[in-house]
């Protein structure tokens, strides 16, 4: 049990699962929590790998070259899979609703025709669970003139909100996205919620390139550790005009993905840098990112940091995060998640459970000074037995 979310109390709490698949594709994140209006515990957590054809079918249809029928098929596919994963884990306990987040495939919050669409067939786990589902989360905050993103900042206020401290928040997936919660005011906390950049989506991109697929990742950051960061390139690189934009923003593999990682590679090979010099400089350029977009948008020094995600397992990602963060803000306190009570994995799926809870229960769970939408808004479609 975390900081803050203590369920002492008369209100008792309800059983929510949340199920998340982010933009890195790598698993199936489970998180069972008790919920109540006020706090959030976490019961279990549980992560289940995508098979490598699943994988690379989510993988080509993000990347736009998969057909129509394709996509349908995927949609349902990945449905099914959603339910075995829950039920890999679950148990005996019934949840009163689950929360299922749907894997990303394209996500473009412009201003003009902004559209975002997540697979994952929510019928599926209906009709094998037999309980009720909240899904398709980001449409209606979109539709409100926002961004469809971040969502987690209504849990991580609950879970990591403190009385007269600044914290951030952290998330390191496929993409970056921080939440500030300036707490100094009890009164009237300050939250700003928005992604960075890239995190772990084009180091994996690159580690998949350079060993033709045998490996996934950089695991705990060996290869950034051995390699030297080319800081031509990581200047050129953190010119991106999303970095200046201010919140409310958002992003994801349509700006940091296939596309970037192309155009970064022909200035790889033409400064012929060897592979581990190119996994050292975008791993600097995750970090330096984090603290370019703190600079320039936060407004306030935090107390403390909380790193969360699979990013936050890299052990080299995480000391040059560190170093970046503290080159602007001395003495930060820079932690991870866990060691508050809650696994590097379990927040993201942690919080669809909260949003899943806040649905059923008519709530919104959107914050408009996050997210950009004109005003709150009842997020997710619920489908029922």
């Amino acid at each position: 049990m975390t900081e803050g979310t203590s369920l002492r109390g008369s209100q008792r709490p309800d059983l929510a699962l949340g199920i998340m698949s982010g933009t890195s594709v790598d698993s199936v994140d489970c998180a069972l929590c008790a919920v109540t209006h006020k706090q959030v515990s976490l019961k279990r957590h549980w992560q289940v790998s995508f098979p490598m054809r699943l994988r690379e079918r989510i993988v080509s249809a993000a990347n736009g070259r998969s057909s129509s029928w394709e996509v349908a098929q995927l949609h349902h596919d990945l449905g099914r899979f959603y339910a075995f994963a829950v039920r890999s884990g679950l148990g005996q306990d019934r949840p009163m609703v689950i929360g299922l987040h749907g894997q990303t495939i394209f996500h473009s919050p412009t201003k003009r025709n902004p559209a975002t669409f997540q697979l994952g067939e929510a019928a599926w786990l209906v009709e094998e669970l037999r309980l009720p589902v909240v899904s398709n989360f980001r449409a209606a905050d979109l539709a409100a003139g926002g961004q469809g993103a971040p969502l987690a900042t209504l849990f991580h206020k609950l879970a990591f909100g403190q009385r007269k401290r600044v914290a951030c928040v952290n998330n390191l997936g496929g993409i970056s996205n921080v939440t500030l919660l300036d707490f100094r005011a009890t009164d009237s906390p300050r939250i700003l919620a928005f992604d960075t950049g890239p995190a772990n989506m084009l180091l994996d991109i690159a580690v998949r390139h350079f060993t033709d697929g045998r490996k996934k990742c950089d695991t705990d950051g060996k290869w950034a550790a051995r390699g030297t960061v080319d800081e031509v390139l990581l200047s050129e690189w953190l010119e991106h005009p999303f970095f200046r934009a201010p919140p409310p923003k958002s992003t994801g593999r349509e700006m940091f993905g296939d596309t970037f990682w192309q155009s970064a590679l022909r200035r790889i090979k033409a400064r012929r840098l060897s592979c581990i010099d190119v996994i050292a400089t975008l791993t600097e350029y995750t970090a330096r990112s984090i603290a370019l977009n703190y600079a320039l948008h936060l407004g306030v020094k935090p107390d403390r940091v909380i790193l969360c995600g699979g990013g936050a397992a890299n052990h080299t990602l995480v000391q040059r995060i560190t170093q970046s963060l503290r080159a602007l803000f001395a003495n930060v306190e820079v932690v991870a998640s866990d060691s508050l009570g809650w696994p590097l994995q379990a927040v993201e799926p942690a919080a669809f459970a909260v949003l899943a809870w806040h649905r059923i229960k008519g709530l919104p769970g959107n914050l408009p000074e996050t997210t950009g939408a004109r005003h709150s808004a009842v997020l997710g479609q619920l489908s029922v037995p």
